[in-house]
């Protein structure tokens, strides 16, 4: 089977100068914290990159949990557990406004029947109805 890129997984090369060590925090009940430690490539910390935070958790709705997830602007984990809250319900309302907008482009969009047959319906009774419904 061909890879979609053309390339083989021989040509996929890991970026070296961007390596991470992902660490997780939770409370057991909101949420968790994903931490992305810069590393060198022998695995020890890379202080010349900032570490990243983000949150996750999820929110209820009529139909079923909805994961949130997005960052936290922090530069510790105690400030991250500070800034949980916010950047959640930052994350939430990006997602709110994503949906949306997403609603708004598919209300914009002109359905064209495609395939074979589609064209104009035939007309309700007469020759034309299938059901063979004279009206």
């Amino acid at each position: 089977m061909a890879q979609p890129t053309g390339k083989s997984f021989a040509d996929i090369k890991f970026d070296t100068a961007n390596l991470y060590r992902e660490e997780m925090y939770t409370d057991l009940r909101v949420g968790t914290i994903r931490c992305l430690v810069p590393v060198k490539t022998d695995g020890s910390a890379d202080p010349s990159r900032p570490t990243l935070f983000s949150c996750q958790t999820q929110v209820m709705s009529q139909m079923g949990a909805i994961p949130i997830d997005g960052p936290i602007d922090a530069a510790n984990l105690s400030e991250a557990v500070e800034k949980f809250g916010p950047s959640a319900e930052a994350a939430f309302q990006r997602m709110i406004q994503e949906a949306q907008e997403y609603q708004r482009e598919e209300s914009k969009r002109i359905i064209v029947p495609k395939g074979p047959g589609a064209g104009p319906l035939p007309p309700i009774g007469g020759k034309g109805n299938p059901g063979g419904l004279i009206i």
